[in-house]
């Protein structure tokens, strides 16, 4: 197999002018209740605000708007837990494209209805993201689709980085960017822009420590696999990804894992101090910061708000006293 090249910043550049006429620039805000708790400048890139509500939508669009016209013809196909799937069917939409995605069964409700209202037919299969991630490779040697990895697709990485250009031109003063890292396409965007622009920023990703394959892979230098329990989807992977981790690999400065509780935590008070509805994976950055406060205190650090697609289950599950029926 071809090893899949490596985007560097004139790939991001380009990116950013090829989402453009499709997205505008996110937020980036400071919340001095944060600030407080935290101890740090903190300042807080508002993927959420994106039309799908999580970042992954400009991946999608730098990829399939580069899609030759058989590709296009041929349809799409992918797997996701849902932001991911929400990317490639807000993309496939604003450029005429058959597109299918793969979830879970028990996949977050707020996703899939998002998705199908795309126009995307969602198919579910399977506990977990990677059981849907084999059905979809299968689906798509089977029927002809143009496969579009979450995590292996260039592409896609060059497109989400585009976020970590926003920071870093808004607050050139910023010292450390925490991402979180599902299948790790943001941690490896913002290495990429980091390491160009200034080597002296620190970017540091954080998982789950009830999904830690990416975080274990990162560790061993080789691909491993590894239980996935979290309830945030977003980080919910089984397997690490080769690109991805390649990139991590090498230019990556630290890697750190959260408690379920701590994460629980991380969301209510992202909910809370920003008065922005936030998922779990969504508040990772945070809960990593909270976690380590005497590493960040006095610096400026960026921390990914990624998805704010938060189920109304999961919210009512966040505070005491929540029922679901």
């Amino acid at each position: 197999m071809t090893e899949l090249a490596i985007p560097d910043l004139s790939d991001v550049f380009a990116a950013r002018q090829r989402i453009a006429a499709y997205l505008q620039p996110t937020p980036l805000y400071s919340y001095p209740a944060l600030d407080a708790l935290t101890g740090t400048l903190l300042w807080v890139k508002h993927e959420n605000h994106q039309p799908i509500g999580a970042f992954k939508v400009r991946g999608g669009i730098n990829l399939i708007g580069q899609l030759s016209a058989e590709d296009r013809r041929r349809g799409v196909i992918t797997a996701s837990t849902g932001n991911h799937g929400q990317s490639v069917a807000y993309a496939a939409r604003a450029f005429g494209v058959p597109a299918v995605v793969c979830v879970p069964e028990h996949a977050n409700p707020v996703k899939v209805e998002s998705m199908r209202a795309l126009g995307a037919e969602v198919i579910s299969h399977g506990r977990d993201f990677d059981d849907a991630r084999e059905h979809c490779e299968k689906l798509a040697a089977e029927r002809g689709y143009r496969y579009i990895h979450s995590a292996n697709e260039p592409a896609l990485i060059a497109g989400v980085a585009t976020y970590t250009l926003e920071i870093l031109e808004a607050q050139p003063e910023i010292d450390v960017v925490v991402v979180p890292v599902g299948g790790g396409s943001g941690a490896a965007g913002a290495c990429i822009v980091a390491t160009a622009v200034d080597p002296s920023i620190e970017v540091i990703g954080v998982q789950s420590e009830a999904a830690p394959a990416a975080y274990r892979s990162w560790r061993a230098r080789a691909l491993v696999q590894d239980h996935t329990t979290t309830a945030a989807e977003g980080l919910a992977t089984r397997t690490a990804f080769e690109l991805t981790q390649r990139i991590m690999w090498d230019r990556l400065d630290d890697f750190v894992l959260v408690s379920e509780a701590e994460l629980a935590e991380a969301t209510r008070l992202m909910i809370s101090k920003t008065r922005n509805l936030v998922e779990p994976s969504g508040a990772a950055a945070l809960a990593a910061v909270l976690a380590a406060p005497a590493r960040f205190a006095g610096r400026q650090v960026a921390i990914v708000c990624s998805g704010g697609n938060i189920s109304p289950e999961q919210l009512m599950q966040l505070w005491p006293g929540g029922q679901v029926s």
